[in-house]
């Protein structure tokens, strides 16, 4: 059993946001003044979530709802369920989708929510009625024009349906635009459920062009093979990189002539993870971050990416397809190390940028081709790693801090023209 899991990351996530927002500070001039703002969440929600087991008993779980900035739109961000999910790391992770749309300049601002809770564990009518009544208890915060819920860690479109279903039923009427990542048919959006590999695959491939590497013949390591591993490796692939190594929750694997991805998307779909495949060898787990590759993708959960890794890390270039996956210091080390990360508010933010096209298609009645929709997400993600990379070579900055340059400035001016009521 791998030791990929929350361990020490998710405690620590608030933490590393805030040492992310203090590095930023000198570059803000005038509007550092306000920076205190982006150091506290706006609102954040506890709730008791109790449901009827199958077996007649009841239990609780507790359940999140953070909204952390919404001076630039409606709130916008996952919902997790995991049984390590925490009041500290929904914040973080709302903060982090705070930075995230504002790099991208899209409309909405920063929430997260999840619920403490093994999903694995719960029959699929437990997991329907742990939803709805989660769902009842945030439904006051959350709506298309205050805050809309996408799916994240553990969650999925079905339960998004679910969600989508019971506000509407409060409300008396049907609202599709209330979360995104729904179903195609209860108006979920196209090219959604691959949009955030594809992002960390379109901001990867630009990054790799800008250091001068070759995607054809480079070597790829991926943590994590959900929908956001699994797609970029396949993207990345098709660039005929030769994917070497992939580790989740269930073991390591390696093969150095390549791993055939068809077959092990097919070994994961039946055993729900990468362990035992048979066309790669199982290493050991902490080895997945010395293998001689020359691109990583933390594609799997935050806080991965510790100082005695990066010490490890032999690759070129790091695309952060999880949230927050290296440490503050371990990035220092990777950065004097010669090694390029592509940060997560940037390289991931393939999702929430088709969960924004979404949006818009519930709003209008009218819905995309899935070719107009990567044409328009590779398009911003483009514009975005582009203004990001020109930025960090203006201020001489690494490119988190170049993110967050442009964020704060978009968010921080928000808040300096709209004022603070009451004045």
């Amino acid at each position: 059993m791998s030791d990929l899991s929350y361990t020490n990351g998710h405690n620590r996530a608030w933490e590393t946001y805030l040492a992310q927002i203090d590095r930023v500070t000198p570059y803000l001039g005038h509007l550092a003044e306000y920076i205190d703002t982006l150091k506290r969440p706006k609102r954040s929600l506890i709730v008791d979530v109790p449901i009827v087991m199958d077996d007649g008993s009841i239990q609780h779980f507790e359940g999140y709802r953070v909204q952390h900035n919404l001076s630039r739109g409606p709130g916008k961000g996952g919902i997790r369920y995991h049984p390590d999910v925490e009041l500290n790391e929904v914040m973080a992770l709302s903060a982090w989708m705070t930075i995230k749309t504002a790099v991208l300049n899209l409309p909405f601002g920063g929430a997260k929510g999840g619920v403490r809770v093994d999903p694995r564990k719960l029959s699929s009518r437990e997991l329907e009625r742990l939803t709805r009544r989660y769902t009842s208890e945030i439904s006051h915060i959350i709506g298309p024009q205050k805050d809309i819920p996408a799916p994240d860690v553990g969650t999925n479109p079905h339960i998004m349906g679910w969600i989508m279903d019971t506000y509407s039923t409060v409300q008396g009427h049907t609202v599709t635009g209330v979360v995104t990542g729904k179903p195609v048919h209860l108006g979920g959006s196209l090219g959604r459920v691959k949009a955030t590999g594809r992002g960390v695959f379109i901001t990867g491939s630009q990054a790799a062009e800008k250091i001068n590497l070759k995607l054809a013949g480079a070597k790829v390591a991926i943590q994590g093979f959900g929908n956001v591993g699994s797609e970029a490796a396949f993207l990345f692939a098709a660039s005929e990189s030769i994917v070497v190594s992939v580790q989740d929750h269930t073991g390591t694997i390696y093969n150095a002539q390549g791993i055939d991805l068809m077959r092990l998307r097919d070994h994961v779909n039946q055993h729900q993870g990468v362990g035992g495949f048979a066309g790669a060898s199982a290493i050991e787990d902490e080895a997945f971050w010395s293998v001689n590759v020359d691109i990583i993708v933390p594609a799997a959960l935050e806080g991965q990416i510790t100082l005695e890794r990066a010490e490890k890390i032999k690759a070129k270039l790091i695309l952060e397809g999880a949230n927050g996956p290296t440490y503050p210091e371990a990035e220092d080390k990777l950065i004097e190390r010669g090694i390029v990360v592509v940060p997560d508010v940037v390289c991931n933010a393939g999702g929430v940028t088709v969960s924004y096209f979404e949006w818009v298609q519930d709003m209008a009645s009218y819905f995309w081709t899935e070719d107009e929709i990567n044409e328009r997400l590779d398009k911003l993600m483009i514009q975005a790693i582009n203004d990001v990379w020109n930025t960090a070579s203006q201020n001489k900055c690494t490119l988190r801090t170049a993110a967050y340059i442009l964020a704060c400035e978009r968010i921080l001016t928000a808040r300096k023209e709209r004022g603070i009521f009451p004045g």
